[in-house]
C-alpha cells in the first residue's frame, strides 16, 4: 500500500530545522500545566500540552539529543505541519478511502492496547514490590573486593626496571608516572587508575595487582601493552549499587513480567487461528520444540543378560 502523505522523518527534519535556525528560546514544559492547555493553533485549530506529549512519545528517539527548548519548538513545529497535511488530506478526501479506514484501525488497536497497559498493568505496580527484588538481590551478592591502583606503563623491561629503582629509592610514584608514562589517559594523574574489580584488567595486570598490600609497589609486569609498574593505593569492598540507581530498571522489569502474564492470560482464553500457512507452520513447529524439551529423558534401555562365558581359549 503506499503511502499518502511524506514520511514523519521529512516532517520532522524540516521542524528540526525551523527550531535550530530560529535559535529556539522556549522553555519547557511546566510539569504541570494541563493537558488541554493550548500551544499553538492552525486555522483555529488547537494544538495542545497532549498533542505535544503524544508527539514526543512517537518521537522521542529522533529527538533524543537536542536541547529541551529546541526539541520543544521542534515538536510544535512537527505537530502544525501534521494538522496541516491532515487538512489538505480531508479536502482531497482521503479519509473516505479504504486505507485510512484500516490504517485508522490498527491505530486504535494499538492506542486501545497502550491504554489498557498503563491503566491496568503499570499502574498496578508498587514500589514495594520493587525494593523486596532489591533486598534479595542484594542478600544474594557475594563480597567482591576492589582495589585503586596506579601504574607506569613504559616499553622496555630496561625502562621498567630503571624507574622501579628511582622509586625504591625514594622517587614520587605519580612524578614519576607524569614524566615517564606512556599511557596517556592516566599519565597526567600521576597513573591513576582509579577502582576496578576482577575481571576488568587484562590477566597479568590483575594477577599481579591483586596480590599487593595498600601501598605496595610491584616489580615489573608485562602485558600485552608494555611494561607496568604498579601500586595499590587502596582496596576496598565494593558496595552494591544503591536503589535509587536501579530502581527503573527493576520496576520495568516487572511490568515487562506482568504483560507476559496478562498476555499469556488472554492467548490461553482466545480463539487464536493462524490463516497464513509459513506462520502457522512456525508457530507449529515451535510448539512442538517445547513438547519436546518438557518431556524427561528417557532411561537408556536395559542390556540383555549376558550369554554363559565363552570357554577359554586352548592353550
Amino acid at each position: 500500500m503506499q503511502n499518502v502523505f511524506p514520511k514523519k522523518r521529512v516532517l520532522l527534519a524540516a521542524a528540526i530545522v525551523a527550531a535550530v535556525s530560529a535559535g529556539a528560546v522556549l522553555r519547557g514544559a511546566a510539569a504541570e500545566e494541563k493537558a488541554d492547555t493550548v500551544v499553538a493553533k492552525v486555522n483555529g485549530q488547537a494544538i495542545t500540552e497532549a498533542d505535544m506529549r503524544y508527539a514526543e512519545n512517537e518521537l522521542g528517539a529522533e529527538l533524543a539529543n537536542l536541547p529541551p527548548e529546541v526539541k520543544r519548538r521542534a515538536l510544535a513545529e512537527y505537530l502544525i505541519d501534521n494538522a496541516l497535511f491532515a487538512t489538505a488530506a480531508e479536502g482531497a478526501k482521503l479519509s473516505a478511502t479504504p486505507e485510512f479506514e484500516q490504517q485508522m484501525g490498527y491505530l486504535k488497536r494499538r492506542v486501545l492496547r497502550e491504554l489498557y497497559f498503563n491503566k491496568t498493568l503499570k499502574d498496578t505496580i508498587k514500589e514495594d514490590e520493587a525494593k523486596k527484588i532489591y533486598a534479595d538481590r542484594v542478600a544474594q551478592l557475594k563480597p567482591e573486593e576492589e582495589i585503586a591502583a596506579s601504574h607506569i606503563l613504559v616499553d622496555s623491561e630496561d625502562k621498567a626496571k630503571e624507574l622501579h629503582a628511582k622509586i625504591a629509592a625514594g622517587a614520587d610514584f605519580a612524578q614519576v608516572a607524569k614524566e615517564n608514562s606512556t599511557d596517556t589517559g592516566s599519565k597526567d594523574q600521576g597513573g591513576s587508575l582509579g577502582y576496578f574489580g576482577r575481571g576488568q584488567m587484562v590477566p597479568e595486570f590483575e594477577a599481579a595487582a591483586f596480590k599487593l598490600e595498600k601501598g605496595q609497589i610491584s616489580d615489573p609486569v608485562h602485558t600485552s601493552f608494555g611494561w607496568h609498574i604498579i601500586r595499590v593505593d587502596d582496596r576496598r569492598k565494593k558496595e552494591p549499587p544503591t536503589y535509587a540507581a536501579v530502581k527503573e530498571t527493576i520496576l520495568n522489569s516487572l511490568v515487562v513480567r506482568k504483560a507476559q502474564d496478562a498476555a499469556n492470560e488472554m492467548r490461553g482464553k482466545a480463539q487464536i487461528e493462524y490463516v497464513d500457512a509459513d506462520i502457522k507452520k512456525q508457530v507449529e513447529e515451535q510448539k512442538k520444540k517445547q513438547e519436546e524439551a518438557k518431556k524427561p529423558a528417557e532411561a537408556p534401555a536395559a542390556q540383555p543378560a549376558s550369554p554363559e562365558p565363552a570357554p577359554a581359549p586352548k592353550q
